[in-house]
């Protein structure tokens, strides 16, 4: 699979479903800017995904122009517990770098699953992407972001509710549009 295959997908995915479901709010703003950057990775290991995700946290750090930062790893971390349990090395990377309270990294993968839910409980859909993505986020732009929409801690729970008015099969269908013919 190629690159542009990849973006290809991934970008259907933030216009349709992130943005065309409204589940992040937020994110329009920041497509319609060109303020998001989609970066993919070749790597294949943990660590040469931490390498990558260092990298991608300085150029952001360094680039005020770029508001947000899709890391696309589609070689590495394809198994969901593997990929959750990634998660806390990724938090340990801010915190070494002391970049903890500047970014956030939320998560996505094709196979996300919240605790204490089914495999194919609809809310699970809210953080499923056609690849597995680290989401880089400017903590400062979120508090913004937060402090001018509101009700803010709604949008979860609103979230949660659309998945399953629309249900599985529906979304697994949206979800499979993604990946176009290569």
């Amino acid at each position: 699979m190629t690159h542009q295959y990849v973006l290809s997908a991934t970008r259907q995915w933030v216009e349709s479903f992130v943005i065309g479901l409204n589940l992040c709010p937020f994110a329009k703003k920041e497509l319609v800017q060109n303020r998001i950057r989609f970066s993919i990775t070749e790597a294949t290991t943990e660590v040469d995904l931490l390498v990558t995700l260092k990298k991608e946290l300085e150029i952001l750090e360094g680039d005020k122009a770029i508001e947000t930062t899709l890391l696309i790893h589609p070689g590495a971390l394809d198994a969901f517990t593997d990929y959750n349990q990634f998660l806390g090395r990724v938090d340990e990377l801010l915190v070494s770098l002391e970049l903890e309270g500047v970014f956030q990294v939320a998560s996505f993968h094709p196979n996300y699953q919240f605790a204490g839910t089914h495999p194919d409980d609809p809310e699970n859909f809210t953080n499923r992407s056609p690849y597995p993505t680290l989401h880089i986020i400017r903590e400062e732009s979120l508090e913004r972001a937060i402090e001018q929409y509101p009700d803010v801690g709604h949008i979860p729970e609103r979230n949660i509710e659309l998945m399953n008015q629309m249900g599985v099969e529906k979304l697994s269908a949206m979800l499979k549009s993604m990946y176009l013919a290569e």
